[in-house]
């Protein structure tokens, strides 16, 4: 009887295949074993890639994810910055140099908003002319018609947009220096735009620097928007290094260590000195009684990132200006896409990593918001009650807060939502005041307030029912809604804010981690 031959006296066919041949040189062995050893170190490189993947994802179930929603200019991207000054305030100062560029493109893009407005009116302002703006003329000329909210409630009655401090501002305007007319008026306007002229010029190359050219067709007339790691990127554009250097700021008593250096990029540089030249020009131009009359008419509208730093060019101008934590937070550049945040919360003992999202809020790019929506604890949805007299950009006809309800509808009957952690931030309860202050009625704007009382607290309190029906109508799940009064642009009460929300968002998440 033949005994089958056991399979360790056969020889391994694979081992067998792999034998090298017995003609083989000895240039071709070190080749052989070289090339051996790349495969096991390429091996070896992605088992531990997908140890480290396992790894992490283990990791990512215990991290709770937190989107920030709301439409285009409501706030969210500010409400970010604020999360990192409290979570990771030393990310905000590497960055810090790179906010340098955004704050003089606010400038410059204002400047040229204003020459631009001002050269509609022929550089004059007739102080017996009480019509409307030029855009208010376009909207109502097309027909500009009622356009109901989620809660068949809220009427645009009108388009008109604000500027929250113009009565104190055009008042202040009798103490210009200069003898005026209208005549002389418009002769200074038009040598003050040719002075300006190069200054403005470089709206556009500061738009590119910041967008890398890069345009989003439906999103808003003239906007620029930014991509994920813009910072980096408008960094790693400039042409060179200055030497190391360390600034203080003793309102805030905080400085960018010495780590940080200080780039020099040569548009920059040429902006920072034609801002330092035309310093007294821009004053000048920001003071002027035309400027400061359309302002007061509203012919002129300006949101409240320009008068911010218009108001402080003085500083903005000077030579070895660094943006402060203040101008950051004022700052105004539009989000493009999803932009994620990772941040260490601790509470109570525990640390926990939030992924928070910061998204585009134009319409064009709400769509890229629902993947994100699948596997998320909280939501904070930010809507600026005090644009109840703007319309949207992309669309004049849509009243702001409007589109704000629309939009949290949406938000709130979402199935995949339906679980989720709800916020709600009713945010620039300053410039609400502001503009109420100022003698805005809203009735002119939002036809069903009807006859109640103008005041900053009925008003508030109008627009927050109105957000809260909205909530209950699409609330089977009986979730609770928190509600907070923002005004993200203030760091101590926002701060205190964000600690209540991490609090609430922590205790759902132990909840559903099943560790209460």
């Amino acid at each position: 009887m033949m005994r089958t031959p056991s399979i360790y006296s056969q020889d391994d066919p694979i081992t067998e295949a792999l034998k090298p041949p017995p003609t083989e040189t000895e240039a071709e062995r070190i080749a052989r074993l070289s090339a051996e050893a790349e495969a096991k170190r390429i091996s070896e490189r992605i088992d531990e890639d997908l140890r480290e993947e396992r790894e992490r994802l283990r990791r990512k179930k215990g991290d709770v994810k937190l989107l920030l929603l709301g439409q285009a200019e409501s706030g969210k991207s500010t409400l970010q910055k604020q999360f990192q000054l409290m979570y990771r305030p030393n990310s905000l100062d590497e960055e810090r140099i790179s906010w340098k560029t955004v704050i003089y493109f606010n400038v410059v893009h204002s400047l040229k908003h204003i020459l631009t407005t001002l050269e509609q009116w022929d550089d004059v302002l007739d102080e017996d002319d009480d019509s409307v703006s030029l855009t208010e003329e376009k909207a109502r000329s097309g027909g500009l018609a009622d356009q109901p909210s989620p809660s068949h409630s809220l009427h645009p009655g009108g388009l008109v947009n604000g500027s929250p401090n113009s009565a104190a501002d055009a008042a202040s305007s009798s103490n210009h220096s200069h003898p005026w007319t209208k005549d002389s008026g418009a002769n200074q306007i038009a040598a003050l735009r040719r002075k300006l002229s190069p200054l403005v010029s470089t709206d556009t190359q500061l738009a590119d620097r910041l967008s890398g050219g890069i345009a989003v067709s439906g999103s808003g007339k003239g906007s620029v928007y930014v991509r994920t790691g813009w910072q980096a990127r408008t960094i790693e554009n400039a042409l060179g290094r200055l030497s190391r250097r360390s600034y203080n700021d003793k309102k805030e008593r905080q400085s960018i260590s010495s780590d940080v250096q200080v780039v020099q990029d040569i548009l920059i540089l040429d902006v920072a000195r034609m801002l330092a030249l035309f310093e007294a020009d821009i004053k000048e131009l920001w003071n002027h009684p035309t400027v400061r009359g359309m302002i007061a008419k509203r012919r002129l509208k300006l949101d409240e990132w320009s008068e911010f730093f218009l108001k402080h060019i003085a500083r903005v101008a000077s030579p070895d200006y660094i943006p402060s934590t203040d101008d950051i937070l004022h700052a105004r550049i539009q989000t493009m896409g999803i932009a994620e945040h990772i941040f260490d919360v601790t509470i109570h003992g525990k640390s926990v990593t939030w992924h928070l999202f910061d998204v585009g809020g134009a319409r064009g790019q709400r769509h890229s918001w629902v993947p994100y929506f699948d596997d998320a604890n909280a939501i904070i949805f930010v809507a600026p009650v005090s644009a109840f007299d703007q319309y949207l950009e992309e669309d004049p006809r849509v009243n702001r807060i409007d589109d704000s309800l629309q939009l949290f509808t949406q938000i709130c009957s979402n199935a995949l939502l339906k679980n989720v952690h709800l916020v709600l931030f009713l945010n620039k309860t300053d410039l609400l005041k502001a503009k109420i202050d100022k003698g805005l009625r809203v009735r002119k704007y939002i036809t069903s307030f009807g006859d109640r009382a103008n005041d900053y607290e009925t008003v508030l309190n109008y627009f927050r029912a109105h957000f809260l029906q909205v909530h209950r109508r699409n609330n089977e799940n009986r979730r609770v809604l928190y509600t907070h009064f923002t005004s993200v642009v203030d760091t101590k009460a926002t701060q205190r804010i964000i600690g209540n929300v991490r609090d609430s968002i922590f205790r759902g998440y132990l909840q559903s981690a099943a560790l209460v």
